[in-house]
């Protein structure tokens, strides 16, 4: 089944071509079934890459999706058009007594601020507590993950000397686990960022870490009580989005006269003149599947019943 997309959204166009099964507002009409109501909070500066890297996972499954983006109320985007953002978006303001089956909330580049300086934090506080009424499960990814823990239960974010930066193999600690539904023993997953959270802290907080790994630590973690998961590190990528990163520093510190090193197992033979490969789809793929699914099978059908009882998804 497809994911239900407007038809001028640049990630229609890109998703058609590849394949992805998309579908126009006119045509879900006529489905005789109820889609699943997903919301995309979209905190990173590139809207346009990351809704259609969303999209892309959510819309692999045999469900109907109904995506709605929503940004912000008083933060405007700097990096994509106002016009993109008057025809896609809604404002949290503007969702406010809507419910969800679920919400992605992304991560941010303000890793280096404390949670209480970042300009937005009052509302995103808000929206995190919004959930717990509105939303049946909630997906937070890279910052907007940590934001979730340090909201919900106090779990501190940690600066780091050196950035974790490549792709890095990762170890299913819970294989009966239903998320991890699917997956091999181990899993290659990108990571982008400067930021940690330390694996005793999040045990002290009772939370099952699912996917974890000796270099760069937890990477997704479950809180069945707030029905959410969190992930660290960035299974949504596309093959090239740490090559652009790797450039975009790379031109960055060269004016600084320093150096970067490449992303850590990325590159075929660490060369960046090669092209990299996309080590991780199968396991992205099988994660949103699966997250989807569980929503699926514990969702109420009347929507006016989501977030009436404070209990895990199978509770």
């Amino acid at each position: 089944m497809p994911i239900k997309l407007p038809s001028s959204l640049p990630a229609y166009s890109v998703l058609t071509n590849e394949g992805v099964m998309v579908m126009d507002e006119e045509l879900a009409a006529h489905q005789d079934i109820r889609p699943l109501k997903i919301g995309l909070l979209n905190l990173m500066p590139k809207k346009i890459q990351t809704e259609t890297q969303f999209a892309r996972l959510i819309g692999a499954t045999p469900l109907q999706i109904e995506l709605t983006l929503i940004r912000m109320t008083d933060h405007a985007a700097k990096n994509t058009t106002a016009e993109h953002m008057d025809s896609f978006y809604k404002s949290f303001a503007d969702v406010t007594d809507q419910k969800f089956d679920g919400l992605i909330i992304t991560g941010a580049p303000i890793e280096h601020l404390d949670f209480e300086d970042v300009s937005y934090w009052n509302e995103l506080e808000q929206i995190m507590d919004w959930t717990q009424t509105h939303v049946h499960s909630t997906f937070g990814v890279c910052w907007g993950g940590m934001a979730m823990l340090h909201h919900f239960h106090g779990v501190p974010k940690h600066l780091l000397e050196n950035k974790l930066f490549g792709t890095y193999r990762h170890t299913n600690l819970a294989p009966a686990s239903p998320y991890l539904r699917g997956f091999s023993d181990d899993c290659v997953v990108p990571v982008s960022r400067w930021t940690e959270v330390r694996q005793p802290e999040i045990e002290r907080a009772g939370l099952p870490i699912l996917l974890g790994s000796d270099v760069t630590g937890p990477c997704l973690i479950e809180d069945p009580d707030h029905r959410a998961l969190y992930i660290l590190n960035h299974f949504e990528y596309d093959s090239d989005t740490l090559k652009q990163e790797y450039e975009r520093d790379l031109a960055s510190v060269q004016v600084e006269g320093s150096q970067i090193a490449p992303p850590v197992g990325y590159f075929p033979n660490d060369d960046p003149a090669q092209k990299p490969l996309n080590r991780w789809r199968s396991h992205a793929h099988q994660l949103y599947g699966n997250w989807l699914s569980e929503i699926y099978l514990t969702t109420p059908f009347d929507m006016k019943r989501i977030g009436q009882e404070r209990t895990d998804l199978r509770g």
